[in-house]
Parts: C-alpha cells; structure tokens; sequence
C-alpha cells in the first residue's frame, strides 16, 4: 500500500484551525496573558498537532470530505461543529502542558523555554486556566449535552490521572493496572472522548461511536507508552528534554515496571525514591538486563494495532474520500509508535 502521510491530508484544514485558536486567545485588555496562551502555538511546539489531525481525518472518514480545499469551504454546519471539537481538543491539550510544566518545574517543553520559565508560574497557570474556560464557552456553543458531559469529564480525568501520579502509593506506583489507568486518564481519555464526540456529531450508530472512541483511547496509549520508552532510549536532541526525566523525578513508567516483575528488587529502589543517581544508575542496570524495554514496545504496538483494527471496523464505504481518510488514520497507528521525539 503506498504511503499517505496524514498529516498533508489535512494540512489547510489544520492551519485555519490553528489561526481560529489564536483569534479566540487573543485578550486585548491582558495582553500578557494572550502572550502566555499563545505561546506554544505560535511556536509550533507541539509539532504537527497530532490531536486536531485525528479527528479532522475522523469527521473524514465518517461523513466524506468537502470537495476541494476544506479548509476555504466553512458554510457546511456539520464540518464546523467537528472542527470546533479540534479546537477545544487543542486548547484542552495546550491548557495541560502549561499546567504540567508548572507542577513538574520544567524548564524546556519540546526543546524551548517553557512558559512557566519564561513568564513565572502563576502567569502558565492563569494561561492554561484561560486556555479550558474559552474551550468550555467553545463546547458549551455546540448546544450538545452528550457531547459537554463527555468533555467535561475529560476534564476530571486529566486531573485524576495527575492525582494518580503525585500521590500514589509504594504500591500503587509497581501496578501495571495503576499505570494503564493513569495513562488513560492524562493522555488517552481527551482523544478518546474527542473521537467519540466527531461521531455523535455528525449522529452515527452507537456502535459507530464506540468503535471512535475505541481508535482514540488505543492510538492515546499507544503514543503515551512509546513517549515512555523514548525517555530511556531518546537522547536531548531529539526528544526536546533530558533523557531519564520520568525517572528521575520519581515517575515510574511501563519499561520498569515490566522490568520489576523479573528483578523483584528493583521495587525497593522504587520504594526508596529516585533522590540518589546511584539508585538511578542501578535501576537502569536493572533494565538493560531485563526484557522492559522491549514489552513496553510490544504494548505499544498491541494498542497500536487495536486502533487500526476499530478504523477497519467502520462500516464500508464507496466514498474515496472516506477511504483515503481511514487509510491515513491507521498509517497515523505505525506513526505514533515509530516515531523518535
């Protein structure tokens, strides 16, 4: 099958949403904040938008695409709606960036200076809370209770995963299961629910929205456990951050967790904290003997593969659009697990 790049699918689509989402963070009164806000799309810091691509190339693949460039044809209602759910999507994701930098004294996000470093802690924080209040007057636009109820809880999970991370126990922080669950709480529920809410929209079948949902929260996780592995294997150029950073900030993630169930003892070095380089060195011994690193991969491309499978579950379709969009979605799958920052 020849290679589509998902990305170029959707490319002036993407860059109309982009320019929207600063139009609607722009404060004339608070420019400070407005600088905040916009700080990180200006930039381009998270890269490509892997999230707005998703569910532009998921209202695609479900109800076709606009004939020639969509991204100059906005009078069709059901298209803006699922666009706006991109926007709210990339304003939640951005909101959480700032907020995390803030939580985790981050200097650098991607290789730049982070706003917290750049503009002090209580100007991100203020910025990301401003990023969710105009993502909530977007949903709230849409006139959907369905939708809000599942955006909104979202919401409650970004903050649990967070709780989950910060204040787990000795126990808790060696579950496979509390790792999972955490990760779908901060990564995999937005595009999840994100991808469920483009079907409700555009009033496809239950088991429609189910199988958007299932792509989402499988392709989530799979990008989540491959960022993962690349802090152990990714170096400072590529990954845009110091190698080792989860585990140096005490973060315990899926490669030692695999790794823990064949060298029992490096539960206690997990118990004890990662305070002491030693520790840090030891453990890493620890998973370069054992078989992590490696699982890790193989749950990542299991997830991977899930999500391919929910995208050609979707019932058929003579459209070429809609094929051309569900190909790019499942390349979007071997993207996601490939790439290296």
């Amino acid at each position: 099958m020849e290679e589509l790049d998902p990305f170029s699918v959707v490319a002036d689509e993407l860059s109309l949403i982009g320019n929207r989402i600063r139009i609607m963070v722009a404060v004339d009164e608070v420019p400070k904040l407005a600088a905040a806000a916009e700080y990180f799309f200006e930039l381009g810091v998270e890269g490509k938008r892997l999230r707005p691509t998703v569910l532009l190339l998921m209202a695609s693949a479900l109800n076709g695409s606009l004939p020639g460039s969509v991204a100059a044809n906005v009078s069709n209602e059901l298209r803006r709606r699922q666009q706006l759910i991109a926007e709210i999507t990339e304003m939640m994701h951005v909101a959480t960036l700032l907020h995390d930098d803030v939580l985790d004294d981050a200097d650098t996000r991607r290789g730049v200076p982070s706003v917290n470093y750049c503009m002090g802690n209580k100007l991100s924080v203020l910025a990301g809370d401003f990023l969710l209040s105009r993502a909530l007057v977007a949903l709230g636009s849409l006139n959907n209770t369905e939708i809000v109820i599942l955006i909104s809880t979202v919401l409650e999970n970004l903050v649990t995963g967070e709780i989950m991370q910060m204040a787990s126990t000795s126990e808790q922080r060696c579950s496979m299961d509390q790792y999972m669950k955490k990760t779908y709480n901060k990564t995999a529920s937005l595009i999840a629910n994100s991808c469920k809410s483009i079907a409700l929209l555009a009033e496809q079948s239950n088991e429609v929205a189910v199988l958007c949902y299932d792509y989402g929260r499988n392709l989530g996780l799979a990008f989540q456990l491959t960022d993962d592995i690349l802090d152990f294997t990714g170096t400072l150029a590529s990954l845009g951050k110091p190698p080792l950073s989860d585990i140096s900030h005490g973060i315990i993630t899926a490669p030692i967790l695999f790794a823990i169930e064949e060298f029992p003892q490096l539960r206690e070095l997990v118990n004890k904290g990662f305070d002491d380089p030693v520790d840090v060195e030891l453990a890493l011994n620890y998973l370069g003997k054992s078989r992590g690193i490696q699982r890790a991969t193989e749950l990542a491309i299991e997830h991977a593969n899930l999500a391919a499978s929910a995208i050609e579950s979707l019932p058929p379709s003579d459209d070429d659009n809609v094929r051309i969009s569900r190909r790019a979605l499942v390349n979007l799958t071997h993207i996601v697990i490939t790439r290296t920052k």
